[in-house]
């Protein structure tokens, strides 16, 4: 009996030693603003207050100040992958603090209705998190970056734009220090989404995401290195949606997901958003180009890949 005892205490301790525990974690309020997409577009509406939270881990051992990493999720709220990036970011002697745009709101998943909250109006918790975090005693206000997935790469990434930052931005001056998205939704050309603060954002997406359409944001991508922008997009083979959520398996439909990887559009005025070709307004619900269905799926070996370049950017941009 006290061999088997020994046993476990032995696999348990080997166990922690690649967990990547956090040093203390803390549960922050968050104070936010729910916006329709026009109302966030126009910049003229006062929204609904909401009171969103988050987790703030930080790094075991550190001491003093430490850079940090805002993690936003996607469609189906916080999962295995923000788990994933945050003990990946503990490990590298980094912050990180998975936010809730959902819980607040009474959303469980935006996955077959993504008319609950618009993508883009989700920008306003980012900075709310970014102010957050830069009044924490812990965290370096001026290393602070943001990371999303999917609809939470929205965020993550449009945050950057001058226009956006000027409307809902921190109060104290506070700006993202990078900016990093994971299969981002790219296929709406926003009025000065060129330009961007000037610091690094970097994309990466599985070439055969059939939820999100990797194809406008190499477009994008082009429009924003012709601007000056320090911006990159790395595509992964045979790498599906949710790439890097370690507890998917390989190829998973999703059925009912809503997916606008066949729709092109654009801001038109009075902050609608319309088709680029036909100048129709769109809608999730009403819009021709917006497919039902679409895959997600693990590979491991992408994973592996976007694990070591965004460490070891994060470590270039944060922990300098």
């Amino acid at each position: 009996m006290r061999l088997i005892f020994a046993v476990i205490l032995a696999l348990c301790a080997g166990s922690a030693a690649h967990a990547q525990w956090p040093g203390r974690i803390e549960i922050l309020p968050v104070q936010s603003r729910t916006l329709a997409g026009d109302e966030f577009l126009r910049a003229n509406a006062p929204g609904k207050d909401v009171l969103l939270g988050g987790e703030l881990r930080l790094p075991l051992g550190a001491t003093g100040k430490v850079p940090a990493v805002i993690l936003i999720h996607g469609s189906g709220g916080i999962g295995a992958g923000p788990d994933f990036w945050a003990r990946a970011f503990n490990e590298a002697g980094i912050a990180a603090f998975i936010l809730d745009s959902f819980s607040g709101r009474g959303i469980v998943s935006t996955v077959e209705d993504q008319e609950q909250l618009n993508s883009l109006a989700m920008t306003v918790d980012s900075y709310r998190a970014l102010d957050v975090l830069a009044a924490h005693p812990r965290i370096r206000a001026d290393r602070i970056a943001v990371m999303g997935f999917s609809k939470g790469a929205v965020p993550a990434i449009y945050s950057a734009m001058d226009r956006f930052r000027t409307a809902y931005g921190a109060a104290s001056g506070a700006r993202f220090a990078a900016h990093i998205g994971f299969y981002t939704p790219c296929n709406v050309e926003y009025d000065g989404d060129t330009k961007l603060a000037p610091v690094p954002i970097r994309l990466f997406h599985g070439i055969s995401d059939d939820y999100v359409n990797i194809v406008p944001c190499r477009a994008y991508i082009t429009r924003l290195k012709a601007a000056g922008v320090d911006v990159s997009l790395t595509e992964y083979p045979d790498s599906q949606h949710g790439f890097d959520s370690p507890v998917s398996p390989a190829l998973l439909a999703v059925p009912k997901a809503q997916s606008t990887r066949n729709c092109l559009l654009k801001e038109a005025a009075n902050g609608q958003v319309v088709d680029a070709a036909t100048g129709q307004t769109f809608g999730v619900k009403t819009s021709p180009c917006v497919a039902i269905g679409a895959h997600v799926g693990h590979n491991a070996d992408a994973t592996g890949k976007a694990r070591t370049a965004v460490l070891a950017f994060a470590r270039e941009v944060l922990a300098r």
